[in-house]
């Protein structure tokens, strides 16, 4: 009897080895050749899943960006403000060998859909749900005016963080002591977890 195959799963597989040979050999390297290896596939198994190497890179944006949604999910919103919101920027942080190699792959997806229209409508629409999850929560917390600007800026903190963190891995400590201040501005007072209203 034929061995059953789950299809999604397979493609999950493909598309994980895929960020984990962005992240070590970066973008150039990646073809339907180098990711079968990478798999333990043959190139045609892998075109069973995927035709070309474009196909390939949007599941791949697409799961990349699910992980994240996935992990942001997880934070313990009941948290007071300021400390879930610290939890939360974290968890898009390459503090560990896993995130660190989804940063990377995510910036070279970044930098390739400024000439590639389909993945940078991936990176949109995930954009797009990340700053409307933050803003609906922190709407929840009390940041009714500011729910959005706050959202972007989280957004932009947590980028600004995690890009400086990939080519200067040496300063993790200071860069998430500087996060805490950027913390203290956003929140002003962090008893209360009430933002200053202008």
């Amino acid at each position: 009897m034929p061995k059953s195959v789950d299809r999604e799963e397979q493609r999950r597989q493909i598309g994980a080895a895929l960020l984990q040979l962005v992240a070590e050999r970066g973008l150039d390297e990646v073809s339907v050749r180098t990711v079968a290896a990478a798999t333990g596939r043959s190139p045609g198994a892998v075109q069973k899943y995927f035709r070309t190497k474009d196909e390939m890179l949007t599941f791949a944006a697409e799961l990349a960006g699910e992980r994240i949604e996935r992990r942001m999910a997880e934070v313990n919103t009941a948290l007071p403000l300021r400390q879930a919101l610290r939890d939360l920027i974290r968890t898009t942080l390459p503090v560990d060998a896993e995130r660190r190699a989804e940063a990377t792959a995510q910036l070279a997806f970044a930098i390739h859909a400024a000439h590639h229209p389909r993945l940078a409508a991936i990176r949109r629409q995930v954009d797009q749900d990340v700053r409307q999850a933050l803003a609906t929560w922190l709407e929840s917390a009390g940041h009714e005016t500011h729910a959005a600007a706050l959202a972007d800026a989280v957004i932009a903190l947590s980028d600004g963080l995690a890009l400086r963190m990939l080519y200067t891995p040496q300063e993790h400590e200071h860069l998430l002591t500087a996060l805490d201040r950027a913390l203290d501005t956003l929140i002003p007072d962090p008893g209360t977890d009430r933002h200053r209203r202008e």
